[in-house]
């Protein structure tokens, strides 16, 4: 062994590369911009029901918080999805009405959700869903019963491009 390699012992190691980042495997922590504002990821949801698999990434900046839903489907479907109130919803009404919109019921299932961050209260337990969508297809609610508590969101598609990832580790 050299002089300089006994001096600087360690210094040739490997420091492990950070994988790219894609849609499919955003982390707690990393950041992520849309609509020029910067998000961090701040918590992170796995839903399963029966193989079929999607995620919603928490995102906080200044205060506000929206949810990120990735899908793989026949094909990427990516949302943005906001926490609203929506008193007297019953979960599995076939027709809603919000902000002068109607709403259908397109999807209900029952999945078993993994939380990481601050959705890591939720990590283990089974979620009822009920998911909306608008005559346009372009706008959707989101309902879910976790327990007897009802959270509604309201969402629209986005496209892959409008997103930028920044490892956050």
């Amino acid at each position: 062994m050299s002089f300089f390699k006994r001096l600087f012992k360690g210094a040739d190691e490997k420091i492990p590369e950070t994988k790219d980042r894609t849609l499919l495997n955003v982390r707690v922590g990393d950041f992520v911009t849309y609509d020029l504002v910067d998000y961090e990821v701040t918590g992170k949801i796995h839903y399963n029901d029966s193989g079929y698999t999607w995620d919603a990434y928490q995102l906080a900046a200044s205060g506000k918080v929206i949810w990120l839903s990735v899908e793989l489907d026949d094909e990427l479907e990516v949302g943005m999805y906001e926490t609203i109130r929506l008193p007297g919803l019953e979960p599995g009404t076939r027709k809603v009405t919000h902000d002068g919109r109607t709403y259908y019921l397109e999807e209900q299932g029952q999945a078993y959700v993994k939380g990481e961050g601050r959705s890591e209260n939720v990590h283990g337990k089974n979620v009822d869903y009920y998911d909306y969508m608008d005559d346009s297809g372009e706008h959707f609610l989101s309902v879910e019963v976790w327990g007897g508590d009802v959270e509604v969101s309201y969402g629209y598609e986005i496209e892959e491009y409008e997103v930028t990832i920044l490892a956050g580790s």
